[in-house]
């Protein structure tokens, strides 16, 4: 954004004092200065111009233009004209934004052309009086930020109700939007029929700002969320040890929606993560247990990517070290929450009510500040210890890893287990190999490995199983028919056999 340029009239010794104190604190505004640059005739340097033309110039550079009106008229020109009123007159012709000051509570004893001026710029413009310097800093900074707020260059809603720079209904996915529609409808019973239109599912989620697309519209159905907020990415990353070491073994940036992000992300984990499989003696499904809980996982990314701060420049990161699962969100508490709070029963607050919104309708979260409890609950039923938060430069979430305990789950509910698959050693070819039972759809292996993101499922398993020859197609001259199952070949079976004996 192009900085928005301030002249502030008159170069009568009558409001020296004011237009100092109104450019020091204009550029000392931790707000004001972002956005404001101010010219004071008294700024310019010895140059070899008239002084009417250095300050009507500055006139037609400026956005907003300050008239400082007080009791003496000015010095007048050949025609009678002050300078006051040559910079009013311009700014008026000119179509600037005028912001009109006069000094006193009323005009008594006032110039009778000063009161001329008074007189006409209120009949165009709504004046302000002021007595005092800090008076006038005090009107001058309301009215700013009023026009910073009218041009929507700050906010007053939520970062996720305001629209999106620069967005339009064009940047949004209406498949996205479609399959948001018919996974609602099932997961919460949303009201809107299936064949609604995207106009109608937005404008029924409140995520349109005069027709415009919300940050929120973006993060939920944009076809490149990152375009517009470029670090609404998640950044996930392995590490063999407990500490941040270079080269990263494993490190991947997800973009996306959030509902992209936090599949793909909670895929990463699983896939990195120790993982046990029992035998199928009581079923054709063999039983399959992670060493952390996949819910646990996915409370704590989903909850980074609802009610992250939107704003920071920072990125959700997820950082599984040997001993640890870290997620980081550059973030913080939103009042009352404290971080005792969060270990009792408390109330929702989303940080980002309506991106919460679409995603409790979508059963990514609850509303009812419940999920903090659940991964408590569910840590301790597995023998884990109770998830770490605190907050630091964000909003950090600490699961410590047990990987033995992968094996006493799967132990308890089939009485012995088949098997141990590790992230680190065997990869996610060798997971899937160890779920596959006879002929089985791609949803159904996705299933039972506990993974959600259907891209994540195809890079980083279907597809290197297909392509090393492991496992094939019932339906080879069909690929996408709705019908299509994979099956181990005979390659695939010798690995198995092989692993098996290498257990041994």
């Amino acid at each position: 954004m192009s900085t928005i340029r301030i002249f502030i009239s008159s170069v009568q010794k009558e409001f020296a004092g004011e237009r100092k104190a109104l450019r020091d604190f204009l550029r000392g505004d931790p707000l004001l200065r972002r956005f404001f640059d101010v010219f004071l005739f008294e700024d310019v340097p010895a140059i070899d111009r008239r002084a009417d033309e250095v300050y009507l110039h500055e006139v037609e550079r400026c956005d907003i233009y300050v008239g400082l009106f007080g009791k003496e008229y000015g010095k007048e020109d050949e025609k009678g004209y002050s300078p006051t009123y040559r910079e009013f007159d311009l700014a008026t012709r000119l179509g600037k934004h005028r912001l009109i000051f006069v000094r006193g509570a009323d005009d008594g004893g006032k110039t009778p052309k000063m009161q001329a001026l008074i007189k006409a710029a209120g009949d165009q413009v709504v004046r302000r009086r002021f007595v005092s310097a800090s008076e006038l800093v005090a009107a001058i900074y309301g009215s700013l930020v009023q026009y910073l707020d009218e041009h929507e260059l700050i906010r007053s809603a939520p970062f996720d109700a305001s629209f999106c720079r620069n967005a339009t209904i064009d940047d949004l996915d209406e498949e996205k939007i479609q399959a948001f529609l018919s996974h609602a409808r099932r997961a919460r019973g949303f009201p809107l029929p299936e064949e609604s239109m995207a106009m109608e599912v937005l404008t029924h989620l409140n995520l349109l700002d005069k027709e415009r697309p919300s940050h929120a519209a973006i993060l939920l159905f944009g076809k490149q969320p990152q375009r517009f907020l470029i670090s609404s990415e998640i950044k996930c990353a392995h590490f063999h040890g407990v500490e941040v070491t270079k080269p990263i073994p494993f490190y991947r940036v997800y973009k996306g929606t959030v509902f992209d992000l936090a599949d793909q992300a909670v895929d990463f984990v699983l896939s990195k993560i120790d993982l046990a499989v029992g035998t199928r003696a009581h079923s054709t499904q063999a039983p399959v247990a992670y060493e952390m809980p996949p819910e646990v996982i996915r409370e704590a990314i989903v909850n980074a990517v609802a009610h992250r701060d939107y704003t920071s420049n920072g990125s959700v990161q997820v950082m599984l070290f040997a001993d640890r699962l870290e997620v980081w969100n550059p973030g913080t508490l939103s009042p009352p929450l404290t971080l005792a709070k969060l270990r009792k029963p408390h109330g929702s607050v989303p940080c980002n009510p309506l991106l919460a919104e679409s995603l409790y309708l979508t059963k990514y979260i609850e509303r009812m500040g419940t999920g903090t409890g659940d991964m408590i609950k569910r840590c301790r039923n597995v023998g884990l210890d109770e998830p770490e938060f605190a907050l630091t430069d964000g909003f950090v979430v600490t699961i410590r890893r047990k990987p033995e305990l992968a094996f006493k789950v799967v132990g308890g509910i089939t009485g012995e287990v088949s098997g141990v698959v590790t992230g680190e050693v065997t990869g996610e070819v060798q997971r899937l190999l160890t779920v596959l039972v006879g002929e089985m759809k791609r949803t159904e292996i996705q299933e039972a490995l506990a993974l959600r993101h259907e891209d994540y499922f195809r890079e980083a398993y279907l597809i290197p199983a297909l392509t090393a020859g492991i496992i094939e197609m019932t339906i080879p001259g069909k690929p996408t028919s709705s019908k299509q199952k994979y099956r181990l070949t005979q390659k695939g079976r010798d690995l198995i056999a092989k692993l098996a004996k290498g257990k041994k």
